[in-house]
């Protein structure tokens, strides 16, 4: 299947896509642009939650590939994102405890399109991303995830941390991959679960790692501090498959 991310300019055009419901990751708006169609494409953004950024000229000018941006850029996702409440909707018809992957900041759209794989592959229900200072859906992580993303939902959310509190009052606990944790072996990762994996060099935010109720690492003989984020994720995501099946 081919996928495509489309760029949507002009401000007729933005505002149009919006009120039909269009999945906009986010939307370059010319810096100090205040008039009435800019404010009317800032409310119809709020109201799908859309990330808005304010750039110079000379940015939307390098970006835009029609030369008559008008101040504005959308850019629509190329896979539409699911509801949170489909993810969970999609746990309780399978029967099985809730598995979760909570994604912190990963901006690299093939490392977020491996682990959308890895997640699918090991059972899990749905991925939730980060609104800000994360990759979306675009075209690259959708050909990497490897036609994953037609079958596994996946939610974008904007704040971490709230979902992860609002998640723990429906009986789902949450493990954070974390350098200074617990070996994985050692930490009881079966029942409802959501698996939170930081960024590389950043790792897990300190705000959402203090909502998880437990930090787990992995075991690592080399001299790197740490895995690529995929592979870390597809390390611990088998960790929970195997202590399920030794249910």
């Amino acid at each position: 299947m081919s996928y495509t991310e489309s760029q949507i300019e002009g401000r007729n055009a933005v505002i149009e896509a919006l009120r039909a419901g269009k999945s906009i990751d986010k939307i370059y708006i010319l810096d100090g642009c205040q008039d009435g169609p800019v404010m009317t494409i800032k409310r119809e953004a709020r109201k799908s939650d859309c990330l808005i950024k304010y750039v110079a000229k000379e940015r939307l000018d390098q970006l835009s590939q029609t030369g008559k941006h008008q101040g504005v850029i959308a850019v629509a996702a190329a896979y539409e994102y699911a509801e949170l409440e489909d993810i969970l909707d999609a746990a309780q018809k399978s029967g099985r405890p809730p598995f979760l992957f909570l994604l912190d900041g990963i901006e690299d759209p093939h490392n977020l399109g491996a682990i959308i794989r890895t997640a699918y592959q090991s059972g899990a229900h749905g991925v939730i991303i980060p609104k800000n200072r994360a990759v979306g859906l675009t075209a690259t992580v959708a050909r990497t995830s490897a036609g994953a993303l037609n079958y596994l939902p996946v939610a974008k959310v904007t704040n971490l941390s709230q979902t992860i509190e609002s998640l723990k009052e429906r009986g789902i606990w949450f493990a954070c991959a974390d350098m200074q944790g617990e070996v994985m072996y050692r930490a009881n990762l079966t029942g409802p679960i959501g698996l939170v994996i930081g960024s590389e060099g950043e790792g897990v935010s300190r705000l959402v790692k203090e909502k998880c109720d437990f930090r787990v690492s992995i075991p690592m003989e080399g001299k790197l501090d740490s895995l690529n984020a995929s592979v870390a994720a597809g390390v611990l995501a088998y960790e929970i498959v195997r202590q399920r099946m030794q249910q």
